[in-house]
């Protein structure tokens, strides 16, 4: 390379983007994904082998992809050679397997082959790859934002490892924005620095392009500054906000008004909001304030949890909001959650009566002789639906805790209740 090569080289990174100045060199210098760069790790693994094979990296946008894939091939001292699924069809897939084989036969230097948005390939360009895996003409890596197991076909799958990415997390975030303040020379207030943060969603690219587009001319970014640069008002959102906006938003699903419930919960995701936050409260919710009135509840609120960690953000609003509907729009109970808040407050209060004697445990000669387990009747020996026998202690016999209320699915479990008790009081009447 000669001296003009070089200073368009010094000037080219000079210009380039905070978050590509920013890119690690090394895997220890990786920001996140320690359950894969870490000790005993299949990246760290694959560095200390001194080839990749064939591996996808499956994540959310911003999670580190691209920077893993050129930190492994600078590590392995492999050529990267970047194609995009998107811009590249078959020839230029094929050019850059012969300039692999090319490069192999005359530097003996190996390729890792990475691809952007690998589920973007077609089925063709797909099966083209196959053969250079066989052979193991390249390492390959493949990047996707989407589940591969339903684009990326067969044959490639069976040749790959799938890694999971995770979404960052905010002390990932942190140490980057930390980074991108010293690379820039400058400070941030602490409100800019939440709200960068929660304007992230988790995608350091997205967090280090809005503090650069927000730094020019100032020594410290500032609200004002983030709110120029992005044309839109930050959202107020402070410590005191996030607590309010989030009552609101559990008082309006318990409420029954759907409409509200939404209105809050689009506030908490366009403030940057944890949504596996917003997914553990309305688990909770589900149970405290559904409960049995509608038995469906509590497993779609989990069910709605579980797709917001796999899918991350933006997609998570989506399970989000038919979670929020749903709940907000069914018959609603706290009757278990008052019924174990009224057990636990006896229990704590000394309440605690000997368990009766026929529901003991009996598993020696010594506590059957002291009539352990003794005149217990196995429900379904009994010909009985429920309450067949006494199982509260007699000194609670005549207590109550659990009272369904007369609405959703709760009103056919009180009725049947109510019968089981009637039925048991008779018989007990009947053999007095």
């Amino acid at each position: 390379m000669d001296l003009f090569d070089s200073g368009g080289e010094e000037e080219l990174s000079r210009r380039a983007p905070l978050a590509e100045r920013l890119r690690p060199k090394t895997l220890d210098e990786v920001v996140g994904q320690g359950h894969l760069t870490g000790e005993g790790g299949p990246l760290r693994e694959a560095l200390e082998r001194g080839r990749v094979g064939s591996v996808i990296l499956w994540g959310p946008p911003g999670t580190g992809k691209t920077t893993l894939a050129r930190v492994l091939s600078r590590e392995v001292a492999e050529e990267f050679v970047p194609l995009s699924a998107v811009e590249s069809g078959v020839k230029d897939l094929r050019a850059a397997l012969e300039g692999a084989r090319e490069r192999l036969k005359y530097e003996r230097r190996g390729t890792l082959l990475f691809v952007d948005e690998v589920h973007r390939f077609n089925k063709a360009q797909q099966d083209a790859l196959l053969p250079a895996l066989e052979e193991g003409l390249v390492d390959f890596i493949g990047a996707t934002t989407e589940n591969p197991s339903f684009e990326v076909t067969a044959p490639l799958l069976s040749r790959s490892r799938v890694l999971r990415l995770r979404p960052l997390q905010a002390g990932d975030l942190e140490t980057l924005l930390e980074r991108g303040l010293k690379e820039l020379g400058v400070g941030i207030s602490a409100e800019a620095r939440d709200y960068l943060l929660r304007l992230s969603g988790g995608d350091a690219r997205r967090m280090l392009n809005a503090l650069e587009i927000s730094a020019p001319g100032s020594e410290e970014v500032g609200i004002a500054e983030i709110e120029r640069a992005l044309g839109r008002q930050a959202p107020r959102y402070g410590r005191e906000e996030h607590y309010d906006v989030i009552s609101a938003f559990i008082k309006s699903v318990r409420g029954g008004d759907p409409d509200a419930a939404l209105h809050y919960l689009a506030r908490m995701i366009e403030a940057g909001e944890d949504p596996v936050f917003i997914a553990r409260r309305l688990v909770i919710l589900a149970s405290e304030d559904v409960g049995n009135a509608d038995p469906h509840a509590l497993p779609l609120a989990v069910a709605a949890a579980d797709a917001v960690r796999l899918v991350g953000m933006p997609e998570g609003r989506i399970p989000l909001a038919q979670a929020t509907t749903y709940l907000a729009s069914a018959p609603k109970s706290n009757a278990a959650y008052a019924g174990i808040g009224r057990a636990l407050e006896d229990v704590r209060s000394g309440i605690t009566p000997e368990v009766p004697l026929h529901l003991r445990n009996a598993p020696t000669d010594l506590m059957r002789k002291e009539g352990y387990g003794e005149g217990y009747e196995y429900l379904h020996a009994s010909g009985r639906e429920g309450m067949n026998q006494r199982y509260l202690p007699e000194e609670l016999s005549e207590t109550v805790y659990y009272e369904p209320k007369r609405r959703g699915a709760e009103k056919e479990i009180g009725e049947r209740l109510e019968r089981w008790r009637r039925e048991r009081e008779e018989r007990e009447e009947g053999r007095a």
